[in-house]
């Protein structure tokens, strides 16, 4: 199960930055050129909530199962000082939390806002925020400090 979990976790984050640069775009797009914000930008706004949350209870879920994370926890003061262990420790979950947070808090405020360009600016702002947080702390293949493949099998 914990290779499903993780795979499917590795195949969802896809789909994640996929949303977030489309709210993203069409917030810019938007904002820049005063646009209507319409059904279709709310939904493209849930849509990406929706996905950023749904990662994260995955991501949640795969840290109480997995053996990295249990080792980490089980031996601190080791694991601590290693950089991969400290990593999915420690490092991933706290970003990857408050990047959901940031995001959150972005859908919250834009739908309280009372014009159109206003949702767009604060979209495009705090989603742009969480997408650079999210971008810093995925284990990403090319990286010296902590690399995993692009996708995983299942």
């Amino acid at each position: 199960m914990y290779q499903f979990i993780l795979a499917f976790h590795s195949l969802l984050r896809w789909l994640v930055l996929t949303s977030l640069l489309v709210s993203i775009i069409t917030a810019y797009r938007g904002w820049f050129q005063y646009k209507t914000y319409s059904k279709r930008d709310n939904l493209i706004r849930m849509i990406t909530v929706i996905i950023a949350h749904t990662q994260l209870v995955i991501g949640l879920w795969l840290y109480f199962i997995s053996p990295i994370v249990n080792y980490f926890l089980h031996n601190f003061k080791d694991a601590v000082h290693n950089r991969q262990i400290r990593f999915f420790g420690i490092e991933h979950i706290t970003m990857m939390i408050t990047a959901i947070i940031l995001i959150t808090i972005g859908s919250a405020k834009a739908k309280k806002q009372t014009t159109d360009n206003q949702k767009f600016k604060t979209i495009a702002i705090w989603f742009t925020i969480g997408l650079l947080v999210i971008l810093s702390s995925i284990p990403w293949s090319f990286s010296p400090l902590i690399s995993r493949p692009l996708f995983r099998p299942f």
